[in-house]
């Protein structure tokens, strides 16, 4: 039978291929699943705290599948990989490496020619590679801590507090996360960029 996955708004369901992938037997519940998932985006967090990235390490495919890697490594046997399979989000997955590209080539534009806040661009980012969806699952946290990275190893500036929450847990502040993300979707990312900083 396996796992059974229970799926709050805005979660992508994953197809029986990408269950397989699970490393760790010993899951049976989508509670236990969260544990060992935070446990290790844990790990990778202390990692980027404890390295200093350069802006051209930063923005490469290699960086953002190498965190989501270091994020999911220990729980999913395709951390790290992009996805192959259509989902209910994203872009066909046939084009995840040239947009991919196009919002890194964006980014470091935006970056050089000061076109938005450095929180702004942030989030810019963090909005979009969510759009692109690049992995199986994990995408929202993944793009959370890269949008960290670029506010603390590209700016200077203080990570987002995010309203010190996993957002996995459904309650008004996943609600709010989501309503933000809807926001932003039409082109206006102030309410992302506040929940962001609260």
């Amino acid at each position: 039978m396996g796992l059974e996955f229970d799926y709050k708004d805005g979660q992508t369901p994953l197809d029986e291929e990408e269950k397989e992938g699970l490393k760790i037997k010993s899951i049976t519940t989508q509670g236990e699943l969260d544990e060992f998932e935070q446990l290790n985006i844990e790990k990778a967090v202390e990692w980027t705290i404890h390295s200093k990235f350069k802006l051209e390490k930063i923005l490469t495919e290699k960086f953002v599948k190498d965190l989501h890697q270091r994020m999911y490594g220990d729980v999913w046997k395709w951390a790290g990989e992009f996805r192959k399979t259509e989902k209910n989000i994203g872009i066909s997955w046939a084009q995840i490496g040239i947009e991919l590209k196009n919002l890194l080539d964006d980014t470091k534009y935006w970056i050089e020619n000061k076109t938005f806040p450095p929180e702004e661009i942030a989030i810019r980012f963090k909005h979009r590679i969510v759009s692109i969806h690049c992995f199986p699952n994990g995408n929202g946290r993944h793009s959370r801590i890269m949008a960290d990275i670029i506010m603390e190893s590209i700016f200077g500036n203080e990570i987002f507090s995010w309203h010190q929450s996993n957002m996995v847990k459904v309650n008004e502040t996943r609600n709010q996360y989501i309503k933000a993300l809807r926001e932003a979707d039409k082109g206006n990312f102030k309410q992302l960029i506040e929940f962001a900083k609260n």
